[in-house]
């Protein structure tokens, strides 16, 4: 597993011990983790929960009438330092 799919499993296994439901997908550039956030979370509990997404790339809560909260966290990959480093479609 890369590194950035330990650290979100890290950061995926910190929500779920708070009690947050989480899932993680592993996409080409990042790895990200969603937890599902209930209304009633208290400030301290959100306290935590930023302290763990603290170690993510970027992070963000996702807010609708329809499906609830969502946090969301993404950590990058390492990026190549040699060989093909923009990618198959890269134009110089």
């Amino acid at each position: 597993m890369p590194a950035s799919g330990v650290t979100a499993a890290a950061i995926a296994a910190r929500l779920s011990a708070l009690g947050l439901p989480t899932r993680m997908e592993e996409h080409r550039r990042h790895t990200s983790v969603e937890a599902e956030v209930p209304e009633a979370l208290s400030a301290e509990s959100w306290r935590e929960v930023l302290d763990v997404v603290a170690e993510a790339d970027r992070f963000g809560l996702l807010a609708t009438s329809l499906n609830g909260r969502t946090l969301w966290a993404v950590v990058h990959k390492a990026v190549p330092t040699t060989g093909d480093v923009g990618g198959p479609s890269y134009q110089r």
